[in-house]
């Protein structure tokens, strides 16, 4: 069944063919109007976004910043970096089978407004498009290793005092703390990933996180 999403345009970045193939064809299958376009080295992948503007980048970490040169994440990072400046929007999937590098970007994936999801790539394909969902949506996933340590900001704070002691929806949540309603749901999607609070069926993610937050201490 196709996706419900609005997505339209999707980049796939991986320097391996069949891997990139695979991609390819599970999310033409669950996106039948999707534009998929794809990329194999770092500079290449520029490019077509540059160009086509996508709703979503489906990237490995490991790749080769032209054709013939090694795969390396280092090359895979600062493709990212440069995606989460140039496109604070771009909702992206990055695909990597040792994600302990990534913690180098944790403050940039704090800032980026757009969802950012990290998929190990020994997950199924069913897994795989799981998380392109969760993207769309806006979420963040970060692996467990990077959210040792709780590390809440004082927005966070705020947007859960309000939400959980007074009782506010977004907006009026958005007004009292003087800033667009996006942007608090962009808190609560970061403070979500702190708690380890995910999208699951049958539960409340609101209330979830309002459990979780208590748990923490985060609320009394």
């Amino acid at each position: 069944m196709a996706g419900s999403s609005t997505l339209k345009k999707i980049v796939v970045v991986d320097d391996h063919e069949l891997v990139l193939n695979s991609t390819v064809e599970a999310l033409r299958q669950q996106y039948v109007d999707a534009q998929i376009t794809t990329a194999q080295t770092a500079a290449s992948a520029l490019a077509q976004i540059a160009q086509t503007q996508p709703d979503l980048a489906v990237v490995d970490l490991a790749l080769p910043e032209q054709p013939g040169q090694p795969s390396r994440p280092e090359v895979g990072l600062q493709l990212l970096r440069t995606l989460m400046q140039q496109y604070p929007g771009l909702n992206i999937v990055v695909q990597s089978a040792n994600a302990k590098s990534l913690v180098r970007l944790k403050p940039a994936i704090n800032a980026h407004e757009g969802g950012f999801i990290i998929a190990d790539k020994s997950l199924s394909l069913k897994e795989m498009l799981t998380k392109v969902e969760w993207a769309m949506q806006g979420l963040v996933f970060t692996p467990k290793e990077m959210r040792t340590g709780l590390e809440i900001k004082p927005e966070w704070l705020e947007v859960l005092r309000l939400a959980f002691h007074e009782g506010l929806q977004d907006k009026a949540i958005a007004e009292r703390m003087s800033v667009a309603e996006r942007t608090v749901r962009h808190y609560w999607t970061q403070v979500q990933d702190a708690l380890g609070v995910y999208p699951d069926s049958g539960k409340n993610q609101r209330i979830q996180t309002e459990i979780r937050a208590r748990e923490e201490g985060l609320i009394d």
